[in-house]
């Protein structure tokens, strides 16, 4: 089960993969991912010009020459994102596999798979899903309700999501939101998705750039330790429950403009806790699986213990099933 058409189709060993997270996903941590048999993954718009992205992709290649991806989040900014040049870099550094999120990339899809590149679309309903695939997408990771960074505005749990999206489309089902171990593995796979995408379990890894204050505060939280802020911007996150994300709540229940709540949601913040360990200070995307991380292990250490336990729980099943 562990060999199926996701790992064939992009080449990789194990049906793992690391997704894009904003200033997280780096050559160091995507490299290592790929080296150990997964997808490592790195995050584009993490770089403030195409020529840096460029960079840093050439430090991957110095890690590893096995399937490398890249991140394209498509969201509504202040300041227009030249994609077309992001692309440019893809195409040149001859980059097979793009995860793309946010809004519909269809205008960017023939470009990219006409230079041989699958798409993998992130979604956060069935309906998306639907699109994805009728546009061209490849693949479709589907997040369900307990993800880090935004859910949607469905509130569907990964449960439901993952069945009900491998029943209406045909293009193999990645699951995303709630996967940090083997069980998770094997319980994607017996949903019908082909593997699992995780973010939060691979923040905690020795490889992510993240803080180790930061790291060492992460690993303390609980499943119940996430909440959801700018719901009512319909932009809805799921963060870490700290002093930043209060203040957010709080001026949501006063009907507080995007104006005035901008300053709080900027980004910007969120480098700067990944970078000095300050977690108190900024939105950190965290998903209710970091009540299920205990500890801080090499890339290679951990994809190798969720493949032997994802086997062992699949091998227990079929004895129970003679």
């Amino acid at each position: 089960m562990l060999n199926n058409n996701l790992t064939k189709s992009l080449g990789i060993t194990y049906p793992i993969i690391q997704g894009g997270m904003m200033w997280i996903s780096n050559a160091e941590l995507a490299a290592n991912v790929s080296e150990a048999g997964g997808l490592g993954i790195i995050t584009a718009l993490s770089f403030d010009s195409p020529e840096k992205l460029a960079d840093e992709i050439d430090k991957a290649r110095l890690i590893t020459n096995k399937p490398l991806g890249v991140n394209l989040t498509f969201l509504p900014t202040l300041k227009p994102v030249d994609y077309d040049s992001y692309i440019d870099v893809i195409i040149k550094k001859n980059i097979k596999i793009v995860e793309t999120a946010g809004r519909n990339p269809e205008k960017y899809i023939d470009r990219l798979k006409s230079n041989g590149a699958s798409i993998i679309h992130k979604c956060t309903s069935v309906k998306h899903a639907v699109k994805a695939e009728k546009i061209g997408c490849d693949f479709v990771s589907i997040d369900g309700f307990e993800c880090a960074g935004h859910p949607g505005e469905d509130d569907v749990t990964s449960l439901i999501l993952i069945p009900k999206t491998t029943d209406s489309i045909n293009i193999p089902v990645i699951a995303s939101g709630g996967f940090a171990d083997g069980r998770g593995l094997a319980a994607a796979l017996s949903l019908g998705a082909s593997g699992v995408n995780m973010g939060t379990r691979f923040m905690l890894t020795r490889e992510s750039p993240v803080h180790n204050n930061l790291k060492k505060y992460l690993l303390s939280l609980n499943e119940t330790d996430t909440i959801l802020v700018e719901r009512s911007l319909r932009n809805t996150l799921r963060t870490i429950n700290n002093k930043h994300a209060q203040k957010i709540i709080e001026m949501e229940a006063r009907n507080a403009s995007l104006q005035e709540m901008a300053p709080l949601l900027s980004g910007k913040n969120g480098k700067k806790a990944i970078e000095t360990g300050d977690y108190e200070d900024a939105l950190i995307a965290c998903g209710q699986c970091i009540g299920l991380i205990n500890d801080i292990p090499s890339v290679k250490d951990l994809i190798k213990n969720i493949v032997e336990e994802s086997t062992e729980v699949i091998k227990q099943l079929n004895i129970v099933n003679d």
